[in-house]
């Protein structure tokens, strides 16, 4: 696959926009493993391979397990997903594929129900900044494999 074009330098300032948002979400208080999940979850619907390959490599350097990893696309029927992060699943699913779920009011409430308003809200955020990088990464073929996570921090 060959890029489209360089989105990061063809409109930088959008880009630290989308960078900042980034930065709010990583640093709200969400567990990173479960940021992670929700992530690789939100590209695999996307059919974001760049972000598919990030975020999987993200998740291992965090501590993820590659059983859970592999099993991310098909949680519902994988028995290591805890309540929290099934319902983390399910709203992520449902707010990407909103035009054709509506976030229906059981999966806000499983989410509620899991979540805190302030938790539930920066959940959400990270959702919108998934789904904003894999516009991006997919629009204009960001090609996957060259990632390499930075260090992790303590």
């Amino acid at each position: 696959m060959t890029p489209r074009l360089d989105y990061r330098n063809t409109a930088p300032d959008a880009i630290q926009a989308l960078r900042d948002l980034q930065h709010y979400v990583d640093h709200s208080g969400l567990d990173r493993k479960l940021l992670e999940l929700i992530k690789l979850r939100a590209s695999q619907i996307n059919g974001c391979a760049y972000c598919v390959d990030m975020h999987t490599k993200d998740a291992r350097s965090s501590g993820e397990t590659e059983q859970r990893l592999y099993a991310v696309g098909v949680w519902r029927e994988a028995p290591f997903f805890s309540e929290r992060e099934r319902a983390a699943l399910a709203w992520t699913e449902s707010v990407t594929l909103l035009s054709r779920t509506g976030v229906p009011d059981d999966v806000y409430q499983a989410a509620r129900d899991q979540f805190s308003e302030p938790e539930l809200v920066n959940l959400t955020l990270a959702i919108v900044a998934i789904n904003s990088w894999n516009r991006l990464a997919v629009s204009f073929r960001a090609v996957a494999g060259s990632y390499q996570p930075a260090a992790v921090e303590a």
